[in-house]
């Protein structure tokens, strides 16, 4: 964070706010502590604040009062809602609202303030995200949702999802891995007019059945072993919004029987109870299969991909908008020279040219990888590629030098480097890698496993 960024500590409990200020003194944010909320939401109309964290319960203002009082005079602002076990309903009430995130207590305070910094990092790059589409759409290159390219393919796209996105109809989005999937559905729903209602991410791919099912529909106490306390599902927590289901091709037929009940009737029961519980949300999905030709396979529900078939995008590789590729270079490079504090203006023409000509297997998730692995181990202002061997040139495409680094030991190199600058933190590395967390702990342990060391 490059200025200093200011909070407001909002709890009725004054050893809450006595313990933040002595714990946070030398935090990179200052922290201004209110007992009253009335006070806080004064103090917020006259000058704002970067984040809000508020508790839940407080006499005269509760938090959601204060969260409902705060958007209405910035919609923007993130907000930390505070609570105890016995409120997580509340708190999840809260994040239909537009709460970012709730704490549960007791909490640690070193884990709360890793959360304060984390939001107010995240805030930063939103804001900066911002001025750099604003800079692009000069140019023509800026589309919706952060997307970035003006190839006719893509301007399609974005007139498409202007076309729907005020419409509560369900979209199939299909294209290669790291094309943009999530880009797009995150799009659709942000140019809604319901762009207020959360927006909730499930990867279909990355839990088991067991897993799935609990985190879709949630669970009652005492539905099974284990099982403690209520837990509200990902689908219910998604009421009135958008639900992107990624990778759905990976779900179970039996996953997919209870998942087209749900969009068909719009209610969910959580496993262990009785009570239908309505959720009234739209269903984005993506896949980087073809779920016609799974149907034809009998590997796919033809009367579940028919219920989602409303509206279909298909993004194209990037290495049929090439066109695009300078653009999307342009706006790695500023965003990433941003984030890490480097001085670098983008690629020299050279390597431009080899940027070009690659066919990016992986697509933009790949482009961006490694725009941010140079920018990080940047020296000088000039990225020259050649300077990691990430790519061959076209003309040298049998010509592999054995004393070179492979291309898994350049990603192991990468990831540890990330590990390092985020303190072990594998959601945040996970994140900024573009993954899910459960793939990063697949890439350590094969890691592991395959050299003895501990990552």
């Amino acid at each position: 964070m490059s200025e200093t960024q200011r909070i407001f500590f909002v709890d009725d409990d004054p050893r809450a706010g006595e313990l933040l200020l002595r714990f946070t003194r030398s935090a990179p944010f200052t922290a201004e502590v209110f007992r009253d909320p009335q006070e806080a939401l004064a103090a917020f109309r006259e000058r704002g604040a970067d984040l809000v964290v508020s508790d839940l319960r407080m006499p005269g203002l509760t938090g959601i009062e204060l969260l409902q009082a705060v958007r209405e005079i910035d919609p923007e602002v993130p907000f930390l809602i505070i609570t105890g076990y016995a409120n997580v309903d509340d708190a999840i009430e809260a994040l239909r609202l537009g709460a970012s995130d709730f704490i549960k207590k007791p909490f640690d305070m070193e884990e709360l303030q890793r959360r304060i910094e984390h939001t107010l990092e995240h805030r930063a790059l939103l804001a900066e995200n911002r001025r750099l589409r604003a800079a692009l759409a000069e140019r023509g290159e800026a589309l919706p949702g952060g997307m970035v390219g003006k190839a006719p393919a893509m301007a399609a796209i974005a007139r498409r999802i202007d076309k729907i996105a005020d419409i509560r109809c369900h979209v199939i989005i299909e294209g290669e891995s790291g094309t943009g999937k999530e880009l797009v559905a995150r799009a659709i729903h942000q140019r809604s007019h319901f762009a207020d209602t959360p927006f909730v991410v499930i990867d279909c791919g990355a839990l088991s059945e067991t897993l799935l099912e609990s985190e879709l529909f949630g669970h009652e106490k005492g539905a099974f072993t284990g099982a403690t306390e209520r837990r509200i599902g990902l689908l219910e927590s998604a009421r009135g919004g958008t639900v992107f289901l990624d990778e759905i091709g990976n779900i179970s037929e039996a996953m997919q029987v209870r998942l087209l009940r749900v969009i068909q009737e719009q209610q969910i029961t959580r496993v262990g109870g009785n009570t239908p519980i309505d959720i009234d949300a739209r269903f984005i999905v993506a896949t980087n299969r073809s779920l016609e030709a799974m149907v034809r396979e009998g590997r796919f529900r033809a009367d579940l991909y028919h219920r989602l078939n409303v509206v279909r995008f298909v993004l194209p590789p990037l290495r049929e908008r090439r066109e695009d590729i300078p653009a999307l270079v342009r706006h790695f490079v500023a965003r990433f020279a941003r984030q890490y504090g480097r001085d670098v203006s983008g690629f020299d023409a050279a390597s431009m040219r080899r940027l070009l000509a690659h066919d990016w297997p992986g697509n933009v998730r790949e482009l961006q990888n490694l725009v941010e692995r140079h920018v990080a181990l940047a020296d000088a202002p000039r990225l020259h590629l050649e300077e990691l061997d990430d790519l061959r040139r076209p003309d040298d495409a049998t010509a592999i030098d054995a004393d070179l680094p492979s291309l898994d030991e350049l990603e192991r190199r990468y990831v540890r480097k990330l590990l390092a600058r985020f303190c072990d933190n594998r959601g945040k590395t996970a994140e900024t890698l573009g993954i899910s967390s459960s793939t990063l702990y697949r890439k350590l342990k094969a890691w592991q496993d395959a050299d003895g060391e501990a990552d």
